[in-house]
């Protein structure tokens, strides 16, 4: 086992997270729902009989990882491209190779491509006739909802599949796997104890590589003690990794995900998960002003009649934000979320105006009735324009019965009211 010598540094190498990639799916770590032995994904890996790929998730979920395990396993030849920096010439170089039978006799490779959402629709349509006569196997990795950022006809020619953040059991599988692993940090002679890995492990929010990542940098600036012996603490990861990681990035998929169950949160009657939520927003750099219209809508939509002031609070609300701005405009939201999801709930506005403009979208629904047209010249009147309307402030109650939907929409009912 090397041990480092005080003021000996270890020799600069390629990240953790790259040297410990698993290499065969035995090696791979996690996402059971997809290749658990039994799973489609895992036979036709080990089969050499892939189709075209698209694999979406969280960074640090093992995407990449696991397309690395593919070009280690498959007979075809494979290729890797970033679509950050590259570009359709990259692609059509690609192509040619493949295509030429002395350096590719099967005529049919592996193309992995790495952050394909990168890709803009161009140097996606150039891949598309190449994926569908076969000449390419596809496989694109993004942290991107694919369905809104990949080219449609590559999707309907794929298989897309949704990698989940690794479970803190799994992370912490790696994390002991690259303490042991030659190629890992099992050349120095560390001291960790599982439950300062664990504590990593829950951290790191499901991304792999930012628990790799801390692991490394304590093993790299940590001092070695009188025995060259490499201690790492509590204290000591504390130091080296950054707080919590924010579960979303507010411009990714995943915000869409907590925007959806915070105002599911709210619609559903439930304080903490609304307040949970928002503070993942928050947290994540969302706009306040965004999450303030949210609450604004929730607040007509779901509560409605059955509280009207809850579209009053939540309107004061937004406009408060606006003018005071964070931090303390978190204190606002929360307030008006908190308001919004314990107030009772009514859909029936909302109801009513949808039922109302299919009505009016779809169907004949008549004329405007003669006694309740306007008659700002007195001729009109004539014609039959007011004829007959009955002010209701003239009857007892303010209230006489008369008729004002047209005549072929007489009986239709659109607000249900509230119990």
């Amino acid at each position: 086992m090397k041990i480092l010598c005080k003021g000996e540094k270890m020799e600069s190498k390629e990240p953790l997270a790259f040297r410990v990639r698993p290499k065969t799916l035995d090696e791979y770590v996690g996402q059971e729902h997809i290749l658990g032995k039994d799973k489609l994904l895992y036979r036709t890996i080990k089969a050499d009989r892939l189709s075209s790929l698209i694999l979406f998730g969280p960074p640090g979920c093992g995407k990449t990882s696991l397309a690395k395990v593919i070009s280690e396993t498959t007979s075809y030849k494979f290729y890797k491209i970033n679509a950050v920096t590259a570009g359709v010439a990259d692609i059509k170089a690609v192509i040619e190779e493949t295509k030429n039978f002395m350096l590719n006799p099967k005529g049919k490779a592996i193309l992995f491509i790495d952050e394909i959402h990168r890709f803009n629709k161009l140097q996606q349509d150039a891949l598309l006739p190449y994926v569908e006569n076969g000449t390419i196997i596809l496989i694109g990795a993004t942290t991107e909802n694919p369905y809104f950022e990949v080219n449609k006809a590559l999707i309907s020619r794929s298989m897309v599949v949704k990698l989940e953040p690794l479970s803190e059991d799994d992370i912490f599988k790696v994390l002991k796997l690259a303490i042991k692993k030659p190629e890992g940090l099992g050349e120095y002679n560390l001291n960790i104890e599982d439950n300062t890995l664990k504590k990593l492990s829950t951290i790191s929010n499901g991304d792999v590589r930012t628990a790799l990542n801390s692991l490394e940098i304590a093993a790299l600036t940590t001092a070695m003690d009188e025995n060259g012996v490499i201690n790492i603490t509590d204290e000591v990861l504390k130091n080296c990794i950054q707080d919590k990681k924010a579960v979303f990035d507010k411009n990714g998929d995943s915000h869409y995900d907590n925007i959806s169950a915070f105002i599911k949160s709210m619609r559903g009657s439930d304080p903490d998960a609304t307040v949970f939520y928002l503070a993942r927003a928050l947290n994540a750099g969302e706009d306040p002003m965004f999450l303030a219209r949210r609450i604004v809508i929730c607040s007509s939509e779901d509560v409605g009649m059955a509280n009207p002031n809850a579209l009053v609070v939540a309107n004061s609300a937004m406009q408060a934000v606006n003018m005071v701005g964070m931090p303390e405009a978190r204190i606002i939201l929360a307030e008006a979320a908190i308001y919004v999801a314990t107030s009772k709930k009514s859909n029936a506005s909302y109801l009513a105006i949808d039922k109302a403009l299919e009505d009016v979208r779809t169907k004949d629904t008549g004329e405007v009735p003669m006694h309740i047209r306007n008659a700002p010249v007195k001729q009109m009147e004539s014609l039959g324009y007011h004829q007959g309307y009955l002010y209701p402030h003239d009857f007892p109650g303010h209230y006489v019965e008369q008729q004002y939907l047209p005549d072929k929409m007489v009986g239709t009912k659109y607000y249900e009211g509230v119990e």
